[in-house]
């Protein structure tokens, strides 16, 4: 039965995510045990989990955004901000472990080709670079279709940078375990969806993209100073191109609290009224530590110099 019809028939959101089964992506859904209960979707691409998020072909997409080692996932922030129109539901943080992954009865030192994704083969630099020097490294759209082509192919030599998801899904043996360079590596995916901002729940973030409205001395300390003023902590700070020239930049902001906190809106709305423009991709449930007391201190603060000024305002007289 296709996705949708299964959904219609079953009630279950349907959930997309970068497949095939067993990668990071589906691990990471695995972990919410609403999307988990959904029919699950697999896309051959972060884009086309994005698109098809944005075209309704599934009510929830699973994304990477960034990654301990490597930093921002810049194809999904890009088509966030320049192709669709879709908010941050809530976001997931899990322990990324990369494996070497082979055929039954490989060995470490008879591996020629390695498969997997750009950004696991960026995390894994050291392990490559003094155990496998001498095997050729080769890019695949994700971890599991590293691990399908290895078995497809039937090739001993061959192997792939996964999960252990994927190792038992494909019957393929764990030749060496935790090769990323650093130990502590985590990733944070993103639940996007169509439609509304989801209740503030005293542990949030907010996401905004902001296009400068003049490339010159101080214009992103002017951005800053806007968050700095309230107190606001930023989580994340990436800047990017904006696609229209060099040296023209927008950049993607994270920072603590919802857009239903006065503080917040205050903020968003200076920034809107002074950049060239923001865009918001969504206020969302956090994960993690969180200054959940200092936002809310520095929000019962405003709202103290708010209604301070508006007596002042409402003690002027007519003319």
């Amino acid at each position: 039965m296709p996705a949708a019809a299964d959904s219609a028939a079953t009630g279950a959101p349907r959930v997309g995510y970068l497949g095939p089964p067993g990668t990071f992506s589906e691990q990471a859904l695995l972990t919410q045990a609403d999307l988990a209960a959904g029919v699950l979707v697999e896309l051959p691409s972060i884009t086309d989990v994005i698109e098809a998020t944005a075209n309704g072909d599934v009510d929830f997409g699973v994304v990477p955004l960034e990654n301990a080692i490597e930093g921002a996932v810049n194809v999904t922030l890009d088509t966030l901000a320049f192709d669709a129109d879709l908010l941050l539901q809530r976001e997931i943080v899990i322990a990324v472990q990369m494996n070497l992954l082979g055929l039954t009865g490989a060995t470490l030192p008879a591996i020629r080709q390695v498969l997997t994704i750009p950004v696991a083969t960026a995390q894994c630099r050291s392990f490559l670079r003094k155990e496998l020097a001498h095997a050729a490294v080769l890019p695949a759209s994700s971890t599991a279709e590293a691990a399908q082509q290895v078995v497809a192919g039937g090739d001993p030599s061959v192997a792939a940078i996964g999960t252990e998801l994927a190792a038992r899904l494909y019957g393929l043996e764990v030749l060496a375990r935790d090769i990323e360079d650093h130990p502590e590596n985590e990733t944070r995916f993103g639940v996007v969806a169509r439609g509304s901002i989801p209740a503030p729940t005293g542990h949030d973030k907010t996401s905004i993209v902001v296009f400068q409205k003049a490339d010159e001395p101080g214009s992103l300390l002017a951005i800053l100073q806007e968050f700095a003023a309230r107190a606001i902590n930023l989580t994340n700070l990436h800047s990017r191109p904006t696609k229209r020239g060099l040296g023209d930049y927008c950049f993607f902001i994270d920072l603590e609290g919802h857009v239903a906190d006065e503080l917040v809106a205050d903020c968003l709305r200076d920034l809107k009224s002074k950049q060239a423009d923001v865009k918001f991709l969504g206020s969302y449930p956090a994960t993690g530590e969180h200054g959940e007391r200092v936002r809310r201190d520095a929000d019962a603060a405003w709202r103290q110099a708010d209604a301070w000024v508006r007596d002042l305002r409402g003690r002027i007289g007519s003319r």
